[in-house]
């Protein structure tokens, strides 16, 4: 079955910087689209960032627009989101996410378990 495992969370100060690792296994998968969400406490899970199955195409939340990137490396099975001058308001569970087919338009079908990402002021 498709395990999606998230790594990298922790605590840091405002400005500081996180890299979330998620491996992915059980299918191939270079054949599907990754993407990473967030949930905040007492709030719904929001859309963070998505990346088609080659890694040429992203799209992310206006929130997070020049601050985050999310890459992937086929190779390793992995997605990344790389983190940069994070604030308190960045503070959640960041969840990964396996879509139904390559494109992200297809919905999400996995969900890693998530790892806590805690920024202080």
């Amino acid at each position: 079955q498709v395990q999606l495992v998230e790594s990298g969370g922790g605590s840091v100060q405002t400005g500081g910087s996180l890299r979330l690792s998620c491996v992915a296994s059980g299918r191939t998968f270079s054949s599907y689209a990754m993407g990473w969400y967030r949930q905040a406490p007492g709030k719904e899970r929001k859309f963070v960032a998505v990346i088609n199955k080659s890694g040429g195409d992203t799209y992310y939340a206006d929130s997070v627009k020049g601050q985050f990137t999310i890459s992937r490396d086929n190779v390793k099975n992995t997605v990344y989101l790389q983190m940069n001058n994070l604030k308190p308001e960045d503070t959640a569970i960041y969840y990964c996410a396996q879509f139904y087919s390559e494109t992200y338009y297809s919905g999400v079908q996995y969900w890693g378990q998530g790892t806590q990402v805690t920024v202080s002021s």
